[in-house]
């Protein structure tokens, strides 16, 4: 099960990633903040399961700004989906 989740949390990243360098999703995508900070989530999840120390830093500073991203757009007048 938790091979599944971190295969599923990256796949949400990397599928965000690919999108925004592909041009279908921007910096001002709300989308595209909540795909990264639901597969950083998900993935933070499994790293204090592992205890991986320095993967859950990452997972967590990943997370942190993408629901800061999400607050940002969120708050802006040009808030696209």
């Amino acid at each position: 099960m938790i091979q599944f989740a971190s295969i599923v949390g990256a796949a949400l990243i990397l599928i965000a990633y690919a999108a925004h360098q592909g041009g279908w999703m921007g910096r001002d995508s709300l989308r595209y903040h909540i795909i990264n900070a639901v597969g950083g989530a998900i993935l933070l999840v499994v790293a204090i399961q592992a205890i991986q120390i320095g993967f859950i830093l990452l997972e967590g500073v990943w997370t942190a700004i993408s629901l800061a991203a999400i607050v940002r757009v969120s708050r802006g007048a040009n808030a696209k989906m």
